[in-house]
């Protein structure tokens, strides 16, 4: 409903590859069990040090080491000693053998939702996001695109690809759903240096 501001962060739907569609396809990477930032699904996330993933906050740029959107983990839960499959990453969790499900295309294409009323002849601009704490109860992210920054300024982090009209989305709506990327050069896959 893009008449109500409903952000859940970034959810794939396909990528700029030739075959144009997602697979669900994700890579398994470790979590620090440090790691004490809640990641909800639909995050995004970047490489840190030793190989493990972290919450990344996409506002104005892309952090260094972006490497995808967050799909859920799964650890061994210190407490009960029971295998957990989650759609968030607990804050400060202690388990020790916890992966992230990372759908990490460097061309993945996602939808997200806009904080602001954006005109459709934005397609093609550039974009920031807005990045605010998911929801343990839901298990979601809250970001959203700010719909207050489309530019050609090529330091923001997201390129408009189109809107989604489906269901009640129009033209007009205050909360436009649009298909964007992360610009390239952004991801740390295409980066020469390394995380």
């Amino acid at each position: 409903m893009s008449t109500t501001a409903t952000p859940s962060g970034a959810e794939p739907v396909g990528t700029l590859s030739a075959s144009g569609s997602f697979s669900g396809k994700v890579r398994h990477i470790k979590i620090v069990t440090t790691e004490a930032t809640m990641i909800c699904t639909g995050d995004f996330v970047k490489l840190i040090s030793g190989g493990t993933v972290s919450r990344a906050a996409i506002t104005t740029t892309v952090p260094t080491g972006y490497v995808g959107i967050f799909l859920g983990c799964a650890y061994t839960d210190p407490t009960t000693g029971q295998f957990t499959n989650s759609a968030y990453w607990p804050a400060a969790n202690a388990a020790t053998d916890a992966v992230a499900f990372v759908a990490d295309d460097p061309f993945l294409v996602f939808r997200m939702q806009a904080s602001a009323a954006v005109a459709e002849t934005s397609v093609g601009l550039n974009i920031s996001g807005v990045n605010t704490a998911g929801s343990a109860a839901i298990g979601r992210s809250r970001n959203a695109l700010d719909g207050t920054t489309e530019a050609t300024t090529n330091t923001l982090p997201f390129r408009i690809l189109e809107f989604v009209h489906g269901g009640n989305d129009k033209s007009g709506d205050t909360y436009p759903t649009m298909d964007v990327t992360i610009l390239p050069g952004k991801h740390a896959y295409l980066a020469i240096l390394g995380v």
